[in-house]
């Protein structure tokens, strides 16, 4: 009896034993990594702020990899221009529609050369009136190449920029709103154009739509894999290699310029957006300052995340095909 009270006191405390030595080298795993995170998160942000210390205007940056391992915030929360960031919420409550029933995948869409856009060099501003075309590829106009008058039938037949609105506040997206043709909406639009947004919020929409919690699963991988599709790729783009995906979504106004990327890099994905305001240079050649800030800072992130693979992009834009002299005959 006295035995076998003693064997199980001794199994009792060597279970308490092990129980409290797996409890503390949990803990100090966790502290471990919270303390790689946070001295990984600092010296990126060092990093990036050395970057846009001279940069004439206002930078706002985010940066999260998805595992939680590292976050910046630069400005992060404060509002600015989407220009043609603006498209992605768009077509998401566009999809929304069709997830409810409300739009048919399958129904010609009718072009008027009204809806025509005056601004950009647009493939559908070419259109014929009367011209038909069919949802998925006015969507891939409207995300892949941008296209302003896609984007602006796209936004009609989501039901206009107010509903489009509504949507967003009912999905709990604060910060991103649509100005353009909204009624009471013209301050806003004087202030930031066609849309407005945080760098964070704009972030956030493509981990929402990474993870499938944005629209429906089927929805959010669709959309998944158009903006994985991008014509315009010079940019915060050409930081990355071209063996690794990304889906992305780029912007560019007189003032501002701006592009947000999900990466999904050999450590982990990981979520840039970069959006300026009140840019000094306003010019439209790859030397834009904008256009520059936009790589570097994108290369800068990536070296950062990805050490044991680094990419030395060009930060003046493409290096191919160069320009070439004039051949005499």
């Amino acid at each position: 009896m006295v035995r076998s009270i003693y064997w199980d006191i001794k199994e009792g405390l060597l279970h308490r034993l092990f129980v409290f030595l797996v409890l503390m080298a949990a803990i100090f795993f966790c502290a471990g990594c919270r303390s790689i995170s946070s001295s990984e998160s600092h010296d990126l942000e060092q990093t990036l702020r050395i970057a846009i210390e001279s940069f004439q205007g206002e930078v706002g940056v985010y940066v999260r990899k998805l595992d939680g391992g590292c976050e910046v915030a630069i400005g992060a929360d404060e509002l600015y221009p989407t220009a043609s960031l603006i498209k992605v919420p768009i077509v998401m409550a566009l999809l929304d529609k069709v997830e409810v029933g409300q739009l048919d995948w399958n129904r010609p869409i009718l072009y008027r050369t009204s809806q025509r856009s005056t601004v950009g060099e647009d493939l559908m501003a070419k259109f014929k009136d009367g011209s038909e075309i069919s949802l998925d590829k006015l969507i891939f106009l409207t995300q892949s190449v941008s296209d302003n008058t896609a984007a602006r039938l796209a936004q009609d037949l989501a039901g206009g920029g107010a509903a489009i609105n509504r949507w967003l506040a009912s999905n709990q997206w604060l910060h991103t709103r649509v100005n353009a043709r909204v009624d009471g909406r013209s301050p806003f639009y004087d202030q930031y154009g066609w849309g407005q947004t945080t760098p964070r919020e704009m972030a956030e929409m493509f981990i929402a739509l990474r993870q499938r919690r944005a629209i429906s699963p089927h929805a959010d991988e669709y959309l998944d894999r158009m903006l994985g599709k991008a014509y315009w790729d010079d940019e915060a783009l050409s930081a990355i290699p071209s063996d690794v995906h990304v889906i992305s979504k780029q912007g560019a106004i007189n003032a501002s310029r701006s592009e947000v990327l999900l990466v999904s890099a050999p450590s982990g994905p990981y979520v840039l957006c970069v959006i300026t305001r009140n840019q000094t240079d306003q010019s439209w050649g790859d030397d834009n300052e904008g256009f520059q800030l936009l790589r570097q800072l994108s290369r800068l992130v990536w070296n950062a995340l990805e050490p044991g693979r680094p990419y030395e992009s060009s930060l003046e834009g493409p290096v191919w095909p160069k320009p070439h002299e004039s051949i005499s005959k």
